[in-house]
């Protein structure tokens, strides 16, 4: 007995022993950015991972006004903000209206909702494009954020679904009953059984959104005051030369902000995915 939990924990050893190496590979990038944001440019073309022989701190007050970071940070928000609400609130209705209703219709459209989750965005951007052109989305965060209602959509669907699946339909009847039906049942009595997986939807969308460079770049990088965090560290990557030391500045600038939300947030992320593979 005593050596079958020798084992175990010789096992357990090993596994944290492994996570921790994956983890820091997995974080190797970020470290190596932060470490160059604190280098001079000739530090930086010197070695690139060497860390740096005299901290520049000042790179980082160079970037906050050279970009303009307040504005940038405001416009991150405005689309994250837009983004998620439209996200959250489109998807958890469509999921439990599929969910509630039992026909080959719904069915069908379930498939549908989930599908362009297999379409990769490079093939359709163009299109995309030239319709948020044709109905004036392009060069506005709010609009660049309605666009993510789309995109984000799909795998939000998918994930409600399963998770209301498993929530009993005697909670409509009862709800039902005291009166209540339409929104009302939905938003009074439905939505706050879904605050874990809606919390996970959340942190998963802001890591996305909040991040997102592609179509940023197509929809709002054709004026300064809609740019994103993003976009601002890619202005010192030139055609001739590159700032490298304020490009990576501006890179931990701009996700810094989503990686202290997944830090506050992470367990809801193991939470709401368990339980809706359970209950679905």
């Amino acid at each position: 007995m005593k050596t079958k939990t020798n084992r175990l924990s010789a096992g357990r050893v090993v596994l944290e022993i492994v996570m921790i190496l994956l983890s820091i590979l997995f974080l190797y990038p970020l470290i190596l950015a932060l470490i160059n944001s604190l280098k001079s440019f000739s530090e930086v073309m010197t070695d690139v991972v060497a860390l740096p022989r005299h901290l520049a701190f000042d790179n980082y007050s160079y970037v906050w006004s050279f970009i303009n970071y307040p504005r940038l940070f405001l416009n991150n928000a405005i689309v994250t903000i837009v983004g998620l609400a439209g996200i959250v609130l489109v998807s958890s209705i469509a999921a439990y209206k599929l969910s509630r209703t039992k026909s080959k219709m719904s069915a069908i459209l379930y498939i549908l909702c989930i599908m362009p989750m297999l379409i990769p965005f490079q093939s359709i951007m163009l299109t995309v494009l030239q319709l948020a052109k044709d109905i004036h989305l392009t060069n506005s965060t709010w609009g660049l954020g309605v666009l993510y209602w789309g995109f984000g959509a799909p795998l939000a669907v998918f994930i409600y679904h399963g998770f209301v699946k498993g929530i009993p339909k005697e909670i409509d009847e009862s709800a039902t009953i005291d009166g209540a039906s339409g929104f009302r049942l939905f938003f009074s009595v439905i939505f706050p059984l879904l605050k874990s997986v809606t919390a996970t939807i959340i942190i998963i969308d802001v890591m996305w959104i909040w991040n997102d460079f592609l179509l940023p770049l197509l929809m709002v990088n054709g004026s300064p005051t809609t740019k994103t965090l993003t976009l601002a560290a890619y202005t010192f990557v030139g055609q001739y030369t590159s700032d490298w030391q304020y490009a990576m500045t501006a890179m931990v600038m701009a996700v810094l902000p989503s990686i202290v939300v997944f830090i506050l947030l992470q367990k809801f992320i193991v939470k709401g995915v368990v339980a809706g593979a359970v209950k679905g």
